[in-house]
């Protein structure tokens, strides 16, 4: 009895084994197959409008998996969504067709035919045909022009429109320059790939459907190129076109730089580093300056008054010379190594010095600038002439990031006064929250400003400095000025935490009058919302979607956010079938106990809640933004990773962007902080009612900023993370890109780059790391890896070490650099080799 008692639990227990495994062989097969196995799952979750000159558009949307479709028209002033045909109408029309069989199954454009209601023209396989929706009868068209109303190109980027099975583009960079990669996802918004040096080729990840543009240095489209579901090869030339029609780049109305087009009309320019000046109809040079060279030049913007009597420019020294050499050992044209250098200024470099210069056009003779406002610039730029040429406006950024003016410069004086300021003993965040717009035929502007704490809009007279009132206010914050309408004096922008009931880091679309009256939310479900906007501006198509929840998209009225025609929801029942887990969102008060923490969980698809799973998080603590996804997405490396039986987390904790500026500045001289107490937080807090959360078992990785993080976790907190994977991290700031890490870090370089530096505290390490870096790196300097090796080495502590040849930044991105980084984690967070029977 006793014994079959024991064959019986064995039994029990190899079954348990086999059906919940992690880290086996079975699961291993799983994770990888998943993306096939997920692969063009979700229907109605992209459109891509084509808007008519008369306000109405349609989109194509796929209705299956597979290659099913349907086109939609749609006709605002009616609110009407109509269906014009689908692949099966499409199919069977075509098989009718006797003479002149369309080629291809996709309409390329589709117009109602006036006055019919129930026939419209659609352009198939070059082709005009009619089609006759009550008759079912696709016939030729004897009239080949295009339709009166025929179809508008959209302002912004083609969105990649579906996401098929994963394949590879190969791009081939046949020009003489650098091309340059975007992946432009479904919200239309482009996230740059980095670049193919002449002559030079890269086998690119992607999915098919999924849209890549390609320029060259100057930022001029080579090519638009929509990924097939199969392994394509794509050459670039200067003269590539696409595969579709490209529509040109959405632009926010500029701020007018009065005058700095007109310098070359009144025949002043930039000669041997000085600035020289041409009378019409005469053939002497007047030199107005002669003291210029190279170390020390006159140099545009050549900004003329506009009553032509003034001219502003710049005098610059340059910056230091630092020289960063990486060798690729293992080029694909040679057998020797080759050695490559190139610029590249680290915290703490001489930088760049600009001054203004003023001249009197008058007397051809300089005016002297006091500079007791601008001393010490990182950089002076954004030149704005007063209309009636009285004073030059201009940004003034201060070395060290910490105090931010916008500068008026009297024309005839050469006297600076303040006209805005953002001062703060932490940073001011430049790169995201600085934007201001000049209100024509007026001496105002509007002015974004985090002084309350938050971050909001002002109107400001610039005669006085004076704000003359708040446009926005709250404990809330604008993101970014989408749209300014001078006709109406209205401003659309997105904002952040509006909606107390909502995740504060959801966008939203919004609008206020100048005067600081009419604040209007336009979107207002729950999610994160991308908007754009008809041609003429009267209507807002909105994408709005979760982590788990799909998208769905609305026409909307710009001026009221009237809900005007639903026009898809997209359903992901397939996807959820195929083995894809739904995210779980999940908040917590973090470290001081009153502040919500966000985050997200991602769980195996064998998921069983009697079970415990180690749990890794993924991190990316940089302060110029938050990491945690918002809107819908497959986040295939971290469902791979979960799929293998782990319970996978990302949060963004305090220190990173988008909340409130109390909220940011804990990263102020403080990147070692990297939230790590509202993560741990956040962590135990989801396992109180997670119990299958195995909290003696918790890894982490991360690259870059995550990098360096991720390897702070096993200095830092090694009582909590045990395993740490970190990938081409910056791992001692003054090692890393000037402007990122002065801006965080502050200048000049102080004790506290020590403080943060993995490198000088490598040897407070414990736990099993593994480092990563890419030998062609030209983001982080793949000597910061190499250094904290060299500290770890000293400090006889074991790690593992992984350097990729010819990978650049993102080397555990790379097939190979990802399957040691999931090794790795397997190894020594389930304790078993990984694939292992």
């Amino acid at each position: 009895m006793k014994f079959q008692c024991f064959i019986a639990i064995c039994l029990i227990a190899f079954h348990q084994a086999t059906a919940f495994s992690q880290g086996r062989k079975a699961d291993y097969e799983r994770s990888e197959s998943l993306d096939r196995r997920v692969a063009d799952k979700v229907t109605r979750e992209q459109i891509q409008p084509a808007w008519r000159p008369d306000g109405t558009f349609w989109y194509r949307v796929k209705t299956d998996p597979g290659q099913s479709w349907e086109w939609v028209n749609i006709d605002p002033a009616r609110a009407t969504r109509e269906v014009v045909i689908d692949s099966a109408q499409l199919k069977n029309a075509i098989e009718k067709v006797t003479e002149n069989k369309p080629s291809g199954n996709m309409i390329d454009d589709l117009a109602p035919v006036k006055n019919s209601g129930t026939v419209f023209r659609l352009r198939l396989g070059g082709r005009w045909w009619l089609w006759n929706k009550n008759a079912g009868e696709l016939k030729s068209d004897t009239d080949q022009s295009s339709p009166e109303n025929g179809r508008q190109i959209q302002s912004g980027p083609r969105a990649s429109l579906r996401q098929g099975a994963e394949t590879f583009v190969t791009f081939v960079n046949k020009t003489t320059s650098n091309a340059h990669l975007q992946w432009v996802d479904p919200d239309g918004k482009p996230k740059g790939y980095g670049h193919i040096a002449a002559g030079q080729e890269r086998r690119q990840h992607t999915f098919g459907g999924h849209v890549w543009r390609v320029f060259d240095d100057a930022g001029n489209d080579l090519a638009w190129v929509e990924a097939e579901d199969t392994p394509t090869r794509f050459e670039i030339n200067a003269v590539s076109q696409s595969n579709r029609p490209a529509p040109k780049k959405a632009e926010i109305p500029k701020k007018k730089r009065s005058g700095r087009l007109n310098a070359t009309a009144n025949g002043i320019e930039i000669r041997d580093f000085n600035i020289i000046r041409k009378e019409a109809g005469k053939d002497a040079v007047i030199k107005l300056t002669s003291d210029g060279t190279a170390d020390d030049a006159y140099q545009g913007p050549l900004l003329v008054s506009p009553d032509g009597k003034y001219l502003v420019a710049r005098r610059v020294k340059p910056e230091q010379t630092h020289t960063v050499t990486i060798v690729e050992s293992s080029p694909t044209d040679q057998l020797q190594p080759k050695r490559i250098e190139f610029q590249y200024l680290k915290p703490g470099d001489r930088i760049e010095q600009a001054r203004p210069m003023l001249f009197d056009l008058t007397t051809n003779k300089p005016i002297a600038i006091e500079t007791g406002l601008i001393e010490n610039p990182w950089s002076l730029g954004d030149w704005h002439w007063a209309e009636d040429s009285s004073e030059i406006y201009f940004i003034y950024n201060q070395r060290g990031h910490q105090l931010v003016r916008l500068v008026g410069l009297n024309s005839t004086t050469g006297k600076l006064r303040v006209v805005a300021e953002e001062k703060f003993a932490t940073f001011v965040d430049y790169p995201n929250k600085i934007w201001h717009h000049w209100l024509p035929g007026s001496k105002k502007l509007v002015w974004m400003s985090e002084r309350s704490g938050w971050n909001h809009l002002y109107l400001i007279d610039a005669t006085t400095g004076n704000v003359e009132k708040p446009l926005t206010s709250g404990e809330w914050l604008v993101r970014k000025v989408e749209k300014f309408d001078e006709k109406t004096s209205k401003i659309w922008f997105y904002a952040g935490g509006y909606f107390k009931d909502q995740d504060p880091y959801f966008q939203h679309l919004a609008s206020v009058n100048i005067d600081g009256t009419d604040l209007k939310f336009l979107t207002k479900a729950d999610g994160h919302h991308t908007v754009t906007f008809s041609p003429d501006g009267k209507y807002l198509l909105d994408r709005y979607s979760r982590v788990d929840q799909p998208p769905s998209h609305l026409l909307l009225d710009a001026a009221s956010g009237r809900e005007i025609v639903r026009l898809e929801s997209a359903n992901a029942t397939a996807l959820t079938n195929a083995g894809w887990t739904v995210p779980e969102r999940f908040s917590t008060k973090g470290r001081d106990g009153k502040t919500d923490i966000y985050g997200v969980i991602y769980r195996p698809s064998n998921f069983d809640s009697s079970r415990k799973y180690p749990v890794i998080e993924e991190i990316y603590a940089g302060p110029h933004g938050a990491f945690v996804p918002k809107s819908w997405g497959l986040q295939m490396r971290q469902h791979k990773l979960a799929e293998l039986g782990f319970i996978v987390v990302q949060i963004d904790g305090m220190g990173t962007n988008w909340r409130s500026k109390a909220f940011h500045d804990v990263s102020s001289r403080n990147l070692a902080d990297a939230g790590y107490p509202d993560r741990k937080i956040w962590i135990r807090e989801a396992a109180k009612t997670r119990p299958w959360m195995d909290l003696t078992r918790v890894g982490i990785y991360g690259g870059s900023a995550g990098g360096q993080n991720a390897m702070r976790a096993l200095i830092d907190h090694h009582d909590f993370y045990k395993v740490a994977v970190a990938d081409c991290g910056c791992h001692d700031n003054r090692m890393d890109k000037i402007w990122w890490n002065e801006l965080w870090l502050g200048w000049p370089i102080g004790p506290q780059y020590e403080a943060n530096s993995n490198s000088v505290h490598a040897h407070r390490m414990q736990g099993k790391l593994l480092l990563v870096v890419g030998e062609l790196d030209r983001n982080v300097d793949p000597a910061s890896t190499m250094q904290v090796v060299n500290a770890l080495v000293k400090a006889n502590k074991d790690f593992e070490l992984l350097v990729v040849p010819g990978a650049g930044h993102g080397a555990a991105e790379t097939p190979y650099g990802s399957r040691r980084r999931t090794d790795f984690l397997v190894r020594y967070l389930m304790g078993i080799e990984p694939r292992s029977d």
